[in-house]
Formats: structure tokens, C-alpha cells, sequence
């Protein structure tokens, strides 16, 4: 799913953190339907379900802090937030800075869009968000890219003509298309990544194996799957 890690001169804290303290979860706020910001000014969507539940399970006491995407493994480092949630794919490149949990989504195909059917991808504009793993997708294979800080913006370039087609998560644009009937899906999707999992400091392996454990209860007992299909997000386990 999404997205590539920056670079970071932040060093990994030395110890890992004392969990009887109250474990903050990061996430970008920004990323519908993985994590979005309500009416009610609160966290809500699929990775907020999960993280509630998460913390449930594994008899945390959890609150939610929003992060921009770009320093959002940064500011999980320097400490700022002690887990992220955020529709983050597991990468050997992230892994390089940070630890994984075991997924909680397989791999969802990332999708093109665009205002017509016809566009010729080998010689289109592409869009993607910044430090994504679609925006390392579209660099690698040579095409024309241009990056935006959302995915907002990046789609947002596609209906204001800057770009021809953006590339994204299907799951996070299906209701942009649904509800833009400028806008349609291309017929050519990509696998990029390798699920999403959340991401944890190196020195904290210890809430690692917590969130682990809770996410293998929730896989053995069927309410992930559940949660997957509620939101939409893609196949189930």
C-alpha cells in the first residue's frame, strides 16, 4: 500500500518506552478510507477502528496524534508518537529505519486515474503523493511524474489538467470517482508493496510483540477480515 520512507538525521531512542504509559498512534488524518479527519474534528476510518480495537486487546491505553506524511517515520524516531497507523506499506527500505508488525492488509492494486479512458500511459503526466510507493513506482519505471505533499493534491492535478492520471491506492480513490463523474478508473492497475503494517521503533520490540499478538487474535477470529469489509479496503485474509 502506501508509501516510502525520507530520509532522516532524527537517532532512534536508546530505550525502548515504558508501557504503562499512555501509547500514542500516529497517523496522517488524510487518507480516506485508512484514516480521515470527521466532522467532529476526531480520527475516524478504518485504521482508527483497528487501532481502538488494537489497543483494546492488547490492554493499552492509546491515544491518537495526526502527523503530515512526509516526517511522519521522522517524528515517530525523534518521539513524538509511538506507533504509526497510517496506511503504511512494509518496505525493506522503511525497515532499513524502523520495525513492522505483521500486516494487517495484503496488498491492495494501486490504481490510475483520469478524465478520459483513452489516456496513453507511456507517454502520460503522473501524479502520486510524495514519498510514496507509487511515486517510486512511476520514477522507476522512467515516466513523467510529478509529486504532490496529499493525495488530495495529487488527484486535485489530474481535474485542474496538470497531470494526465494520478497513481494511488484503488481503495483510497474509489469514492473520488464515484462521486466525480469527470473522473474514471484506467484498466491498468499496478501490485506495489507488501501490505500495511504498523510501524514501531526499533528499541521498542516489546509493544511490537503486543500489537502483533492483538492483530493475530483479530486475523483468528474473523473481525479484521470484517473490518476490511466494512471499509472496503480490499481482500481478506
Amino acid at each position: 500500500m502506501k508509501k516510502l520512507i525520507l530520509t532522516t538525521t532524527a537517532l532512534a531512542l536508546t530505550a525502548g518506552m515504558a508501557l504503562a504509559d499512555t501509547v500514542r498512534l500516529g497517523t496522517e488524518g488524510a487518507y480516506p478510507p485508512y484514516n480521515f479527519i470527521n466532522d467532529a474534528g476526531q480520527v475516524d476510518g478504518f485504521e482508527r477502528e483497528l487501532g481502538d480495537e488494537l489497543c483494546k486487546r492488547a490492554s493499552l491505553t492509546c491515544e491518537w496524534v495526526t502527523n503530515e506524511w512526509d516526517s511522519i517515520i521522522p517524528n515517530l524516531v525523534s518521539g513524538n508518537y509511538d506507533a504509526i497507523i497510517a496506511g503504511m506499506s512494509i518496505t525493506d527500505e522503511r525497515k532499513e529505519k524502523i520495525d513492522f508488525t505483521q500486516p494487517y492488509t495484503l496488498p491492495d492494486p494501486s490504481a490510475y486515474v483520469a478524465l478520459s479512458a483513452d489516456v496513453d500511459l507511456t507517454n502520460a503526466v503522473i501524479a502520486a503523493q510524495a514519498n510514496t510507493i507509487q511515486a517510486s513506482f512511476v520514477a522507476a519505471a522512467g515516466a513523467q511524474l510529478v509529486e504532490f505533499a496529499t493525495a488530495d493534491e495529487a488527484l486535485a492535478a489530474v481535474v485542474n489538467g496538470e497531470a494526465d492520471a494520478v497513481l494511488a491506492d484503488k481503495a483510497s480513490l474509489v469514492d473520488q470517482v464515484t462521486s466525480n463523474d469527470q473522473l474514471v478508473f484506467l484498466e491498468k492497475e499496478e501490485l506495489i508493496g507488501g501490505g500495511i503494517g504498523m510501524g514501531l521503533r526499533k528499541s521498542d520490540a516489546e509493544l511490537r510483540g503486543q500489537f502483533d499478538a492483538a492483530i493475530q487474535s483479530m486475523k483468528d477470529d474473523g473481525t479484521l477480515n470484517a473490518l476490511i469489509t466494512k471499509w472496503e479496503i480490499g481482500a481478506t485474509f
